[in-house]
């Protein structure tokens, strides 16, 4: 399941995408209708990992680090929620299940778990402005 922190950060990372130069945290929270307090974590780890640059002091805000069509979604929910595999023994991209060669089940789960990547890394910030 996509949680809340996935969610808000495809929020915000669209509202940086709609909004060109750097645009203040009170903006993003306003628009979105999310607290400033939990934007301010969900920036924290964007930042963290690279998705947008905060500029700090007058004038400062946040920005994407590269142009909308760069950037996919499963790229940043699976910076915000880790992993998306449906399960544990698929989350490390191989089969370390000691079970996987007599399970009946891992056919099933290992195509779900490409429909979901393919799907999430197959859109990019830009296919989401673009549908609206």
């Amino acid at each position: 399941m996509i949680t809340t922190k996935g969610r808000y950060a495809l929020r915000v990372m669209l509202d940086l995408a709609q909004h060109e130069g750097v645009i203040p945290l009170k903006d993003i929270a306003q628009r979105q209708d999310v607290s400033k307090k939990y934007l301010e974590i969900l920036m924290r780890e964007l930042v963290g990992g690279g998705l947008v640059q905060g500029i700090s002091g007058r004038g400062g805000g946040y920005r994407l680090v590269r142009r909308p069509e760069q950037y996919t979604l499963g790229e940043i929910l699976e910076k915000m929620e880790g992993p998306l595999a449906p399960v544990a023994c698929l989350a490390g991209g191989t089969v370390c299940c000691p079970r996987a060669s007599e399970c009946l089940t891992l056919p099933v789960w290992t195509e779900y778990d490409r429909m979901t990547h393919d799907f999430f890394y197959g859109k990019t910030l830009m296919d989401l402005i673009r549908e609206t």
